[in-house]
């Protein structure tokens, strides 16, 4: 197994007086956790273990764990774009916490839609609770955040409950598409193409960062057209992100990833890389032909062997370097949002940050 770094550029604004997003994170994460944990604590006991079980919280049973939660991408836009748009943080925490049990809501029901037995090295809530407490609470979690979300201080509540059921609809939507991408056959008319995929993955990923990032910037009271172009932003970001992830589920390192090599190759799931390798003409056309062959006779558990070699061809038909190239695209249109607005210097300069550390990944 191989890994590279991503070639992305460094987002301007983001110098050296900028805070690290590790560092930027955590005080997002400091700021939303109260709020955060009480709206939790509302939950029913045992589906509030759950959910505090999916934010690391605590063990199986309810013992505590003190885990982190994650990275907290989702709720630190919210942040961010409130500060970025002249507002204190403190003004978007009920979106961020909206978000974020949104997000946790998906990827309770994701794991179950794609089998995952792990997440952040421990079982996912539905291996440990069963599939259907783990559906139950990912409802409640989704409840939660419209209620969160309602009972916003301040104006334009009705709005971003609107916002969010917006985006939660283009979420299932990318969500759909995704799973029907895998009865649909590797070549031929009915094939899935890029432009397909890109949709997918706005609608999948982009939809939440985008509105997420609004959403930090409406309850900041911002102008729409501040809000609209931020929420533009937060849905190239979402494929940039995709793009990136789809790289780390085929040559990521699994002691980063949590997964194991090849991940994705081994589900057969249809990601950019493998996408685009398909596609390739020129140089890349014999790689292609011998990939798409390859991949018409793949076996429902393929072994080491057969997924390196795909691995292999998928990057002699130049679908990895298509993949960053895909992904550098997306960085480029989120600049070019940010670069049109009148941003609070400091905060847009972490937003930058967070955003590119989305994807400064090593693959």
């Amino acid at each position: 197994m191989t890994t590279a770094t991503t070639a992305f550029p460094v987002f301007l604004g983001a110098d050296e007086t900028t805070a690290t997003a590790g560092d930027i994170l955590v005080r997002c994460r400091d700021l939303v956790r109260p709020a955060l944990a009480e709206a939790v604590g509302r939950l029913h006991p045992w589906l509030g273990e759950m959910a505090a079980y999916s934010f690391g919280w605590c063990d199986v049973g309810g013992t505590p764990a003190g885990g982190a939660g994650g990275k907290g991408v989702r709720q630190a836009l919210a942040v961010l774009s409130a500060e970025a748009a002249g507002a204190s943080g403190e003004a978007a925490v009920a979106g961020a916490v909206a978000v974020e049990l949104v997000h946790t809501f998906s990827l309770l029901h994701d794991d179950i839609m794609d089998g995952d037995q792990t997440r952040r090295s421990r079982p996912t809530v539905w291996k440990a609770y069963g599939t259907g407490p783990a559906v139950l609470a990912g409802d409640a979690l989704y409840a939660l955040a419209v209620e969160v979300l309602a009972a916003a201080p301040g104006g334009g509540t009705a709005a971003a409950v609107r916002r969010l059921g917006a985006a939660m609809a283009d979420l299932s939507s990318g969500q759909a598409d995704d799973l029907l991408f895998e009865s649909r056959p590797w070549t031929g008319p009915t094939a899935v193409g890029p432009e397909e995929y890109r949709t997918m993955a706005e609608h999948k990923t982009g939809a939440l960062l985008g509105c997420a990032a609004a959403l930090g910037a409406a309850l900041a009271g911002a102008p729409e057209t501040t809000v609209a172009t931020l929420d533009r932003a937060g849905r190239h970001m979402g494929v940039a992100f995709q793009v990136a992830d789809d790289l780390l589920g085929i040559w990521g390192d699994p002691a980063v990833t949590g997964k194991p090599v090849h991940h994705d190759l081994r589900r057969s799931k249809k990601t950019f890389p493998v996408l685009a390798a398909l596609s390739a003409d020129g140089p890349g056309a014999p790689a292609a032909g011998r990939l798409a062959a390859l991949l018409e006779e793949f076996p429902d558990t393929p072994d080491d062997a057969t997924t390196h070699r795909a691995a292999a061809l998928i990057e002699q038909a130049g679908g990895r370097m298509a993949a960053l190239a895909e992904a550098d695209c997306h960085i480029t249109a989120v600049e070019a949002c940010l670069d049109g607005l009148p941003l609070a210097p400091r905060a847009s300069a972490e937003l930058r940050t967070l955003l590119g550390f989305l994807v400064r990944r090593e693959i």
